[in-house]
């Protein structure tokens, strides 16, 4: 009897344990993602290659010398981070992607306003250094008037003959 006990036991603990997989939504997902399956897959290879290479004699000195075991551990890192991700449901880190692509757009497209229309132009100028004065020149000082000529000031007035036009030293 007892061993009829424990085999109840043991499949109604089965049956219990087969429910909450099948209500776990983890499970569910990686039933049905199959990039997620990808990714696991990936992480679980390239971990045992890199375990094979450092087990092979090399030990953990082969994490610091050897470039092909430093690969593999990087392409374990980032298969186990996309994951860890998928499992979450990280759509929300895409919403932010598209959130700053959305105001870069909109800065790119402000700024292509601004530079082809000259009255968006001028009035962004205004706004950020002030309006543009109208301004008109009057001089604080005036020139001082030139004196009266008189008959007298003048050479051929004076009784002196002008000096002759044309080359210098010819006569």
């Amino acid at each position: 009897m007892a061993a009829k006990r424990k085999a109840a036991k043991a499949s109604s603990g089965a049956w219990a344990t087969g429910k909450a997989v099948r209500n776990n939504p983890y499970v569910e997902r990686l039933v049905g993602d199959e990039e997620l399956r990808n990714n696991l897959r990936t992480a679980f290879e390239s971990s045992r290659k890199a375990y094979e290479r450092m087990a092979d004699g090399r030990g953990p000195q082969a994490i610091v010398d050897d470039k092909k075991t430093q690969k593999q551990l990087k392409e374990a890192a980032s298969s186990l981070r996309e994951a860890a991700d998928a499992l979450r449901g990280a759509r929300q880190k895409r919403k932010r992607k598209r959130r700053g692509g959305l105001f870069l757009l909109v800065l790119v497209g402000a700024g292509a306003a601004v530079a082809f229309n000259e009255g968006l132009r001028k009035k962004a100028l205004d706004l950020l250094f002030g309006a543009e004065e109208e301004f008109e020149y009057t001089p604080s000082t005036t020139a001082p008037n030139p004196p009266p000529t008189t008959g007298a000031a003048t050479p051929a007035a004076a009784g002196t003959a002008a000096p002759p036009e044309g080359p210098v030293g010819t006569s």
